[in-house]
């Protein structure tokens, strides 16, 4: 199989995986946005008392629209990076690999989400701080409303300049370590578990030796261990990310700037605004990931082997 085939089968994979994530879960990504940015020192924001108040509040006074503000940026920003995301991946472990048959070690393993990461954060951070600021418009917002990607777009360029585009970049390079410890905490729970299976049967491969819900449980536990450690990083980058006020005012200067504000009026709880609705998301989502991810490679691996 040569390089570029493996690539685009991976690519696609991971495509596909992205949008059945987003489409699933997306209310609770609305939720977990507005607790984020909600510090109980401004008025724009509704006040929620959990994830299912917020559900139902949301759903009352904005309707089911409100529940999927931002959805096609969300779509558009999903798919697109889980498909660089796993192309990049693959493509340096393919790299670090004299041939796909040999084991990495978990450091390759480190390495490779680390630099897929990096180059998805660079690539896809205006499509993020588009789809923040739409899921972030409420009927207590005071500026007028974006209508949609294209005149967010173009307001914020007219009104902010396209460095604006790239708010939140910083931590948003910093949560590079939120992909590097779930995929190399995957790869390596994977790794342990056909080996236990291997050793109690015979099979033809890895793809052969796992189901539909070893994946999910692989990618769910993987994926708590990657949100508790990163997720103040995420907190950061959305509250970086607002919507300056109409008089052009941001809310933060810069990331750093979000780091001591939350930390002097809030402390520690702050960083983890919104962790509730990102674990209930997230965990069932990268299930999800990670099994329609495996699943469509076994569609395409034999299509390979017939070509």
């Amino acid at each position: 199989m040569s390089l570029s085939q493996w690539q685009w089968e991976t690519a696609t994979a991971g495509a596909v995986a992205g949008f059945a994530t987003v489409a699933a879960m997306y209310p609770l990504d609305i939720v977990r946005t507005r607790f984020q940015v909600n510090d109980g020192r401004v008025t724009n924001f509704p006040a929620y008392k959990n994830t299912a108040h917020a559900i139902f509040t949301i759903t009352r006074l904005e309707g089911l629209k409100g529940l999927y503000a931002g959805f096609l940026p969300a779509v558009l920003g999903s798919t697109v990076s889980w498909g660089l995301y796993f192309f990049f991946y693959g493509r340096a472990k393919q790299r670090y690999s004299k041939n796909r048959e040999e084991k990495l070690s978990s450091g390759h393993h480190l390495a490779s989400a680390a630099e897929a990461g990096a180059l998805v954060s660079l690539c896809t951070n205006p499509i993020w701080l588009i789809k923040t600021r739409l899921q972030l418009q409420n009927p207590l917002h005071q500026s007028r409303r974006y209508s949609g990607i294209y005149d967010a777009l173009r307001t914020i360029l007219r009104e902010e300049g396209w460095t604006a585009l790239y708010r939140g970049l910083g931590p948003g390079l910093l949560m590079v370590s939120h992909g590097a410890i779930q995929f190399t905490a995957y790869e390596e729970l994977r790794r342990i578990m056909v080996d236990y299976k291997e050793k109690k049967q015979k099979s033809e491969g890895a793809s052969n030796l796992l189901n539909s819900f070893d994946y999910a449980l692989l990618g769910g536990s993987s994926k708590i261990a990657a949100i508790l450690i990163t997720y103040p990083f995420q907190v950061i980058r959305t509250r970086a990310q607002q919507r300056p006020s109409k008089e052009g005012i941001p809310r933060y200067m810069n990331s750093w700037h979000v780091v001591k504000e939350t930390a002097r009026f809030e402390g520690i709880r702050g960083f983890y605004k919104g962790i509730t609705p990102n674990l209930l998301k997230n965990v069932p989502a990268s299930s999800i990931t990670f099994i329609v991810y495996e699943n469509v490679l076994k569609l395409l691996r034999p299509k390979r082997r017939n070509d």
